[in-house]
């Protein structure tokens, strides 16, 4: 089974609101855990990876498609 694979700054919707309304979560820092930050307030949470995957609904913006987005530079070694 392939499983989505989500990057730093995506937008997702959760299953289950966030007390301040929104059900939309900016990823910060991914891997074992994810770093969530609620759009609506702010808060900061840490979640497990299988939780995580368990209560994401959806991909609402991907990083890339984001007006802000700046790629990476490529790292050159011979410079």
């Amino acid at each position: 089974m392939a499983y989505p694979v989500y990057q730093l700054g995506d937008i997702v919707t959760m299953k289950k609101p966030h007390p301040c309304g929104t059900n939309e979560w900016e990823i910060l820092r991914t891997g074992t855990d994810f770093r969530l930050r609620c759009i609506g307030c702010g808060h900061l949470v840490l979640i497990p990876r299988p939780k995580f995957m368990k209560a994401v609904r959806r991909l609402v913006t991907s990083v890339a498609d984001r007006p802000d987005f700046v790629p990476p530079r490529e790292i050159n070694p011979d410079t």
